[in-house]
């Protein structure tokens, strides 16, 4: 039986992580959970999945969630609290694998710690490895962690790659990755009409039941262009070889190209229990929940090339992996900021590219060679956001 920690297990990922695993009673225990605001979801997880360990950030939730869990006769689990506290548990030598689903820069030193402790590292926060890049895959060979891609694009050309293929590495013969996207809910919509879209009307994803910042990233496109990062290091290829296509259907999660003419796609229903279950189970394979994909009620497949009018930040995200050094972790920093400001009313939904590409402009270029490096360019970035925000009244 291997011991698992779930970074985020509150969130969608967590969810349908814990909904995997109640399938496999037999293989895997629920070491730590992890979560931020969502305590009676994380109380029903604990009284199903009795973990050992227990993460809060805040110091009053955890105090609360203690009572609580008292309350119900829970006492053998310890609640922690803090960040550091969620790299603690992502190190524990009981814990195998530790699924990294927490969103944002939050995510980036507890998975890291992952990655240093040798863990299997299911990767499903994209914003750890955009920002920390070759860092981040120099800790996964120093320690000989294994890194499983969790997003349903990566891990659909993980499945494309050769056999025993290991992330990071050169794959034989791949003359290009084809990275699909659905395009979002406004692949449609008139241009001029993007100004005045509301929070709720970006966080409708045709396909997908996601949080709402990834959501809105997928609206912007920019969730495609980190994954586009995020393939480059994970698959040891440039980003000319990496190709956007929208395939408004998700029923393709990607293809491989590779030179003797083969396009290998991996096809499925649009359930993140799929990638969750392969990456739990690799290199076998068990049940994950999902309903059975029906060619027939589906029809027809299409695909599109992307516009980056449209989608500027596809175009933003290009040229940060380009540009290399700490722009992969500006151009993340500041759509972190714009995206939380568009779900406040604080901005528009065009304001959010404006808000990346002015970051990327002004703050400065330099070498991404320690942690401290893209920490220091990721606060930097966060305050010069924050201030053109305001500044836009």
């Amino acid at each position: 039986m291997k011991g698992i920690c779930i970074l985020g297990s509150t969130g969608s990922i967590g969810v349908s992580t814990l909904d995997v695993i109640a399938r496999h009673p037999e293989q895997y225990s629920v070491v730590a959970l992890t979560a931020n605001n969502n305590l009676d979801r994380l109380f029903e997880q604990c009284l199903k999945h009795r973990p050992v360990y227990v993460v809060l950030l805040d110091q009053a939730k955890a105090d609360e969630f203690t009572l609580k869990l008292k309350s119900a006769g829970l006492t053998g689990i310890a609640v922690l609290r803090g960040a550091e506290a969620l790299e603690q548990v992502a190190s524990l030598p009981e814990v195998d694998s530790v699924m990294a689903a927490i969103v944002g820069a939050a995510g980036l030193l507890p998975t890291l710690a992952a990655a240093k402790a040798g863990k299997t590292v299911l990767l499903a926060n994209k914003e750890a490895l955009v920002m920390s890049g070759s860092l981040f895959m120099q800790e996964v060979t120093r320690s000989g962690a294994r890194l499983l891609p969790i997003d349903s694009e990566h891990n659909a050309i993980f499945q494309c790659m050769p056999a025993n293929y290991c992330a990071g590495h050169a794959a034989l013969g791949v003359r290009r990755i084809l990275l699909t996207a659905s395009g979002g809910p406004f692949l449609n919509r008139a241009l001029s009409d993007l100004h005045d879209v509301t929070p709720d009307q970006a966080c409708a994803h045709p396909n997908w039941v996601m949080g709402r910042k990834i959501s809105v990233d997928s609206a912007t496109m920019m969730n495609k262009g980190l994954e586009v990062i995020e393939a480059c290091l994970l698959f040891n290829l440039p980003p000319e070889q990496i190709q956007v296509v929208i395939h408004p259907q998700s029923v393709i999660h990607s293809m491989v190209d590779y030179v003797d003419g083969s396009v290998l796609a991996q096809m499925g229903s649009p359930d993140m229990r799929i990638p969750i279950a392969h990456a739990l189970a690799w290199p076998q394979r068990f049940d994950s929940g999902a309903e059975m994909l029906n060619l027939f009620a589906i029809g027809q497949l299409n695909f599109v090339a992307p516009d980056f009018e449209r989608f500027p930040n596809l175009r933003l995200a290009y040229q940060a992996v380009k540009a290399g050094g700490v722009m992969p972790a500006v151009l993340n920093a500041a759509n972190e900021a714009a995206v939380a400001a568009f779900l406040e009313r604080r901005l528009p939904f065009t304001g959010i590219p404006q808000i990346i590409e002015s970051c990327m402009e002004r703050v400065s270029q330099r070498p991404a060679d320690n942690i401290a490096a893209v920490l220091e360019a990721d606060g930097e970035t966060r305050a010069l956001a924050e201030s053109d925000i305001k500044n836009r009244g």
